[in-house]
Order: C-alpha cells, then structure tokens, then sequence
C-alpha cells in the first residue's frame, strides 16, 4: 500500500509540479505586466517632469540691492519733482509737512509694508495673491485695468519731455524769443515786458491796464509769452477743445515710440534684467538733481523761494484739503494700489526682511520728496527775482512746472541748452523707472494667472502690451490730446479709484484673512513680528482714512477745466466710465462669486471670506495647484 501510496504521490508530485509551472509563468506574466506598466507611469511622469523642467523659471531678484532699487524706481516718479513742493506751497509751506508725516504714518508705511511683504508671502502677482481672501480677487482686476489706463498716459508726458530734451539740443533753446513761425504778434517774454510802453485805461467802468505792442494796443491779460507759446501752439499743437481732436502729432508719435521701446527692453527679459537697468535709472537722478540743487541755490533770489517753500503756515492746518492732499500724495508717490508692489514683492527670497527694507524704502521716498523740493524752488525763486515778480504767482504744479516754469527759468542760465538737457533727461529717468516697474507688476498678475499660456511666450506678450498701448496713447498726442490726457488723469486714476482700491485691499488682509494670521506670515519670513503699531494702522487708521477721504473727495467734487475751458457733459461721462472701469470690478466680483459658490452662509463664508488656511498651508495648496496646472497642460 504504502508503494503504491508511494507511487501515486510522485504521480501527483508531477501534477501539482507541472500547475506550479504553470501558476509561475502566470504570476511571472502578470508581474510583468505589471511592471512594464509601472514602467511607462515612471516613463510618463519622468516626460512630465522633464517638460516642467523646461517650463521657463519666474524669476527673482539677483540681489537685494536690485530689489531696493527697483521699488525706490516706481515709488520716486514725477510727483515727487513736480507735485510734493508744489502742495507743500500751496498747503502752508513747511506746515504741510506735518499732516503729510501723520498720514505717512497712518496709511502710507503701512500699505506699503503690507503690500510688500504680502507679494513676498505668497510668492504671487497682484490676482493670485488674494486666494488669501477670494471674495477679494476683484481687488487684483481692478488694480490691472487702473495699470492700463496709467500705462497709457503716463507715458505721455516722457513722450513730452524726450521732445523738449531733443529740442533743446542746440545753439539755444527755441522758446527763448518771439520770432518763430509758431509765435503770434501777443507774444512778449516775461524777461522783456518792464521794457514795454503800458498805461491804465477805463474800460466799460473796469481799470485795466493796456500795453503796446508791434503797433498794437492790447490788454495785459493778452500778453502771452514764447514759453508758454512753445508749449501750447509748436509742441502741443492745442486744438481749442476735447471736441477737435485734430491730427496725430509725429513728432511725438515719434517720440512715444521711442520711449515705449526703452521700456519694452527694460522688462523683457524679467525682474533679473530690471533689477540691472534700475541701478542707472534709479541712482543717476540723485546726480542730476544735487547738480541742480548746487546751481538753483548759486542764483539771486533763491533764498526767497526757499523760504516760501519751507516757512509754515498754520493756519492752513484747519483746512479739509490739506489732509486730503497729503493723503493721495503719499498714495499716488508710494504706488499703493497698482499691484505694482505686490508684483515685486513676488520675486524676493521667502526669508528676506521686507519690514527693513519697506522702511527704508518709504524713508528714501519722503526724503527725496523734500529734496526735490528745494531744488525746484530755488530755482522759483530766481524766476521770480528776475521777472520782479512774487513767488507765488511763479508756482505751479504738474506739467505746467516741467513744461513752463523750468524752461522759463533756464533762459537766464549761462548755458541754457546744457541746464534744459539734464532737466528733461532727469525726468525722464524719473518717470521711465516707474513706468516700467508698473508694466512689470501687470504683466506678473496676469501671467501668474495663466503661466502655462503665457510663461513661455512673455517676451511676445510684453510686446503685445506695448504695442496696445502705445496705439492707445497716440489718442493723447494729437492736437486736442492734452485734453484726453487730463480726463484720464483726473478720472482713471485719480484719487477716487485709488481710493477705493486700498479700502478694500487693507480690509481683505486685516479684517477677513485675519491680522494675527499675516503676521504669524510675517514672522515666518523675518523670524520675528514687527510691533503692534501696524495691526492697529491695517485694522484701524487706514481704513478709516481710505474712507472718510473718500467720501471728503464726493462731497467736494467739482468738474475738472483745462484752464478756462470748461468739458462737455459726454467728456466727464467718458472720464466716469474710465473710473468705473475699476472700481465696478470689486463689487461685480464679489457678487458673482457668492452667487457661484455652493453652500450656506458659514460654508461660503469658509470658502471665499476667511478661509481656512494659515500662511504655510496657503503656500503649500498654492504650489499644489500650479503644479497640477502645468501638469495637465503638459499632458494635452
């Protein structure tokens, strides 16, 4: 038994050896299988990672100093030469400068701070960083369309002063006599108006006084000057309102090319790039303004318009104005709202002190301000002393002061044409930084929107921006273009727009993504929380200054005039339109994402008004989804 037991034990040893073969080969198949197939998933996502690889980097700062300057670049512009010593005149002379210190402190440095330190946070531009508050995305679109309307006519005024820069190159400068064919039989320069033969003379019960020239008798009133007459009738071509447009000007079609292509290459190939151009176009302004400032205080007369610019006046203290100027000064100078800052920000280290450089910044800004100031009413001061004129009648501001008081001043410079060529040089240096760092801060928000789309092919899409823009802009440089110009500068980005943009935006962080939590953010990045003081500025100084100069601003509101000529209705509609522009993407936006959002109250409130995540997590769900983003575009 036990043999055949035996036997019949190696004839199923055969059997269950031959199924274990068989179930062997099976496994080994299907191992196989699976293998080759885990195989091509690493195949695959090595292709993935390779094509990521390839994507082109952001970018960031090569060195903090390129950061530094890069923001001192958009915050000192054009205002800080001709608006800052103009308000400070206007407003009390050296009392203006205290509530321009108190709102510094108030709204200014602490914007600036937060705006700063909350691109640096999140690592992106002015629409993506408010996945911190959703509600709030609307914020970033309004802060892109303000950018386009500034990019349009901002520029303008560069266009401007590269023409009078070119003009100037010559023996003399050509506003200097009457004698052009630009000039009208009224013109008489200032210098030259004690030597005319003038009486008083009744007329229709008025006393006016009545002055002879060429042969002709006319008012004072009629006099006009070949500054004044350079300006308007041989660089502006003035038409006599908004409702003639007129022809293109070429030359400054011209000229607005030129200064559109400066600042394509200034930014095409991103912040790496920028950060090298600011060290000419950020530091060589000091030179030209210290080299002025030592020839404005050599002149007679100087020490008097020093004085009116400096001496305070308080009793000006109790007027509303002056707080509400000193408020979209320091708004307009630090280039708060735009996204510009936020953009910049974006490209710093996680760990860099933004806090230490926000102040410096922002200590710089003021600073130069003031600096400015001195240079530009010194300068006042001998046109007043040679047309034997009060200083107050020779101030102005905004481009009256680049475009009439500076060229009338430099007549009487030993070396006219050299002093005319460094000032509009300075300014356009001036005004080209911050002209291309507030391009930068709209391109980073709209292709850190859409990277997949767009990173690749930035330098295609910058010159696309450009070149809208500038065919948008040639609309400024016609012959009643001065008067679109204005429109879009009291309107599409006037105080209003601004305004309302940095309500919301401090609100956003401070109230509903939570104080504490940006600053636990904060800390993460500088390894300690700065002092309480900003909390209180972002929950309550700034709002409420946002607010009630907002609304200071509705109740004192006035029509704008070019002079004496007053716009039609459908101009300020237009001009409204610009504002609204902007200003209606918040609401819009917010509307439309609560009705979009799935849930109750506290569910939507969750998920679009406080969200949950802290700093880090954000961060981390951010990487998460632009990963996933390039992912699925890479494996279309």
């Amino acid at each position: 038994m036990y043999s055949n037991c035996a036997n019949d034990g190696d004839g199923g040893g055969d059997g269950r050896k031959h199924e274990s073969i068989e179930m062997s080969k099976e496994v080994g198949h299907a191992s196989n299988l699976q293998s080759n197939t885990q195989t091509n998933v690493d195949a695959s996502n090595k292709q993935q990672l390779v094509k990521l690889e390839q994507l082109p980097e952001r970018g960031s700062w090569s060195s903090k100093m390129d950061f530094i300057l890069s923001v001192v670049g958009l915050a000192i512009g054009l205002g800080n030469v001709w608006r800052f010593p103009y308000l400070c005149y206007k407003n009390g002379g050296g009392a203006f400068i205290l509530p321009y210190i108190i709102t510094l402190f108030l709204a200014g440095i602490p914007m600036f701070f937060m705006e700063l330190a909350l691109g640096q946070m999140l690592t992106i531009g002015g629409l993506g960083v408010f996945k911190i508050a959703p509600i709030f995305k609307g914020i970033g679109y309004a802060a892109a369309v303000m950018s386009c309307w500034m990019n349009v006519y901002y520029i303008v005024i560069l266009a401007w002063a590269v023409f009078y820069f070119f003009m100037s190159m010559r023996a003399d400068v050509p506003w200097r006599t009457c004698n052009n064919w630009w000039n009208t039989v009224n013109c008489v320069s200032q210098y030259e108006r004690k030597n005319l033969h003038c009486w008083d003379k009744i007329i229709n019960g008025t006393a006016k006084k009545m002055c002879s020239v060429s042969a002709v008798n006319i008012t004072s009133s009629e006099l006009t000057d070949p500054v004044k007459e350079f300006w308007e009738r041989r660089a502006l071509q003035i038409s006599h309102g908004i409702e003639e447009i007129g022809n293109i000007r070429w030359e400054l079609a011209g000229t607005l090319l030129l200064v559109w292509i400066l600042c394509y290459f200034c930014i095409w190939k991103g912040v790496k790039w920028t950060g090298k151009v600011v060290y000419f176009t950020a530091l060589f302004p000091y030179v030209l303004l210290t080299v002025l400032l030592v020839r404005g205080i050599t002149l007679p007369g100087a020490l008097e318009g020093i004085k009116f610019y400096i001496i305070p006046n308080f009793s000006k203290l109790s007027n509303s104005e002056v707080w509400i100027d000193a408020v979209t000064q320091i708004f307009f100078s630090y280039g708060l709202g735009l996204g510009t800052l936020v953009a910049l920000g974006s490209y710093n280290k996680f760990t860099n002190n933004v806090y230490k450089d926000a102040l410096i910044v922002c200590t710089v800004n003021s600073s130069t301000s003031m600096f400015a100031g001195f240079v530009i009413f010194s300068v006042i001061g001998f046109m007043a002393h040679e047309q034997q004129r009060p200083v107050a009648e020779v101030a102005a501001s905004g481009p009256g002061l680049a475009f009439l008081v500076y060229p009338s001043a430099v007549l009487q410079l030993p070396g006219s044409p050299m002093w005319s060529c460094l000032f509009f040089f300075m300014l356009l240096l001036i005004g080209l930084d911050s002209q291309f760092c507030t391009m930068e801060g709209f391109i980073t928000a709209i292709i850190d929107e859409w990277p997949q789309l767009l990173r690749k092919r930035k330098e295609i899409f910058i010159a696309i921006v450009c070149a809208l823009s500038y065919l948008v802009g040639l609309t400024c440089i016609t012959q009643g273009g001065m008067y679109i110009f204005q429109i879009l500068d009291s309107y599409a980005v006037s105080g209003f727009c601004l305004l309302w943009l940095i309500f919301f935006e401090c609100v956003s962080i401070s109230w509903c993504y939570g104080v504490d939590r940006f600053y636990d953010g904060i800390k993460d990045m500088i390894g300690y929380y700065p002092t309480v003081w900003w909390k209180f500025c972002w929950c309550v100084t700034t709002p409420a200054i946002c607010l009630g100069v907002f609304f200071f601003n509705i109740v004192q509101w006035t029509p704008i005039k070019y002079l004496d000529y007053n716009y039609p209705w459908w101009a300020h509609a237009f001009g409204w339109f610009t504002a609204l522009s902007s200003m209606l993407y918040i609401p819009i936006y917010m509307f439309w994402l609560w009705k979009r959002t799935p849930g109750d109250l506290s569910e939507k409130i969750r998920a679009i008004v406080r969200i949950d995540e802290d700093v880090t997590r954000l961060r981390e769900k951010m990487q998460r989804e632009a990963y996933a983003k390039e992912v699925e575009f890479h494996s279309l």
